[in-house]
Order: C-alpha cells, then structure tokens, then sequence
C-alpha cells in the first residue's frame, strides 16, 4: 500500500510503498477514503507534542472509510476514525489500507460524505465539549467566540445560536466579518466592553488576553485552542477583580464526551443543520495540505482524499 511518512521531524512527509497490514485480533482493516490534516498533525510531525510514535511513521489522527476486515464491522460498512493512538502512539491514517484499533471507529452516516465524515470530529466534538461541557452555557446567555470563521469556531457560532445565546464574534479584519453567518454581529478588540457570559477563545496568544476583556464579571472563558500563539500576558489583577474563570479544553481528557456526541452530530450535519467547510488534497499533497493549515485566514478543514 502506498503511505506518507515522516522521516525526519518537520521535514515533508514522503510517499512510502509499505506491506498491506494483516487482520488481527481487536483491530480493523479500513480502506481510507478521506484523511484529514489538523493541527494536532502538525504539532505531532514539529516533534513539539508530548507523545509521538517512532520515526519514520505514518501521520494522522482523524479519516473515514470502508470496512475491509473486521470483528465488530460489517465488511464495506462505512465509518469514522479518531483515537485510540491512531497518529500519536502508533501509525495513523494518512495511508491506503488502515489499522485500527476498534475502539477507534464509528459508524459513518450514508448521507455524510467521506471527506465530511473524516474532518468532523475535532471541531464538532471540541465546540460540543466546550459549550456544553465546559462552559456550560445556557439559553438567553451571550457568547464571544474567537477564531469565528475556522473549524472550531463556526461550528462553535452555530450551536450556540441553536441553544438559543445571543452570539458575537471577535474579528480581526474585513475578510473575516464578511464570512460571518447573518445575524452575527462582529466585534473588535477595541470594541470590546466587559459583558459576555462566555468567550470560546479558539485562537489564544495575545487574542486571548484581548478576547478576555469581553468577559463580564462571573463569567467564563474557554481555551479552546493556540493558533494564534502558545504564551500570553494577562492581567492578573482584573481576572480576579471580575472573577472570570479561566477554563481549558483537554479534548484528550474528554474524548469520551466527545464520542458521545459524535451520533448527533452527524446527523445533523447530515440534514444540513450544521455546516463545516472541507478542502480535498491528494494523497501525495500532503505536504501543501501541512502549510496551508498554517496560513492565515485559510477557511475549512483539509483532508486528503484517496
């Protein structure tokens, strides 16, 4: 099977011809069809993560295809992958023939399509988790969310509206306010008085520091995630003085959660109440895939198709 590797950290992942994995027990043969590139991908293949499999190995975390060989599923069942290692602790998906373990998998929606079904779990289940979980936010609170026009944070705006908050996003030029669902007013950080009940912060850096000074006193903010920066100074005396809490997201910690929620949330991106932009890579294309996730303003997820 043909597979991208990395050899070297931060250099270009190369186009490998690798054994076909063998069918074991506990594990699943999937036929890629899909392979998403995150930035947890990236942050694995800088060598910067905590874990990470041996070199060479094969990247990604996240990607939907068919049942080749399988214990639990049907063979040519459609499914998901996430977890379970895949991409951190053991080689991951971006590969022809995948091997899984079957605590990794779910059943993919016949109304989902595969590069869908592989770029939805981390910004649907992240935001689902923040929101929820986290934040716990409630109908008729108002939220702020950074990072509005990515992956996280669009789905963030959409579900908010759907548990009835009052939403605003946190913009930092035109192109971004333009992209912006109706109905979603855009902020500035000059423009920012302390009155939200929650900030989604999906950006981090010194947007977070901005972004808190939206939070009204008692509220929340949730860190989601650091693309804008991975420090930040704040200002110790007014995060107390208003008693905002400060909460981070460790989708790590709570990928059960997010597995839970994983049913609903397809189907209703299946019926179209959610919308999450999709960017198509070849399988060799990784590499460009890699740098696009980093440039700014790129809007959607990118995934690598078969």
């Amino acid at each position: 099977m043909k597979a991208m590797r990395v050899h070297a950290w931060r250099e270009p992942p190369r186009l490998d011809e690798l054994p076909d994995p063998r069918a074991r027990p506990g594990h699943t043969l999937v036929r890629m069809q899909a392979a998403t590139v995150g930035h947890i991908d990236r942050t694995v293949w800088s060598g910067a993560f905590l874990r990470h499999p041996p070199l060479p190995y094969v990247p990604g975390v996240e990607a939907a295809g068919v049942v080749v060989a399988s214990e639990r599923f049907a063979v040519g069942q459609r499914v998901w992958l996430r977890g379970a290692g895949l991409g951190i602790a053991r080689d991951g998906t971006w590969c022809e023939l995948i091997d899984a373990p079957a605590d990794a998998i779910g059943a993919l929606p016949d109304a989902v399509p595969a590069a869908l079904g592989s770029a939805f779990f981390s910004p649907c289940t992240s935001a689902w988790v923040a929101l929820h979980d986290v934040a716990q936010l409630r109908a008729g609170e108002s939220v702020i969310v950074s990072g509005a026009t990515g992956a996280v944070g669009s789905i963030a705006v959409q579900l908010a509206r759907e548990l009835g908050a009052r939403v605003a996003a946190l913009v930092v030029d035109p192109d971004q306010a333009a992209r912006l669902p109706d109905g979603v007013p855009a902020l500035s950080t000059e423009s920012l008085t302390p009155q939200a009940d929650v900030l989604i912060d999906t950006v981090g850096g010194a947007t977070l520091a901005a972004a808190l000074r939206g939070v009204a006193p008692g509220g929340r903010a949730v860190l989601v995630g650091y693309t804008g920066g991975t420090s930040v100074e704040i200002d110790l005396p007014q995060l107390l003085q208003r008693d905002v809490a400060l909460l981070p997201l460790n989708m790590l910690r709570r990928e059960a959660a997010g597995r839970a929620a994983a049913p609903e949330l397809l189907e209703r991106l299946a019926s179209g109440r959610l919308t999450l932009p999709v960017r198509e890579f070849a399988l060799h294309e990784a590499a460009q895939a890699l740098a696009w996730i980093a440039t700014r303003g790129h809007h959607g997820r990118a995934v690598l198709a078969a």
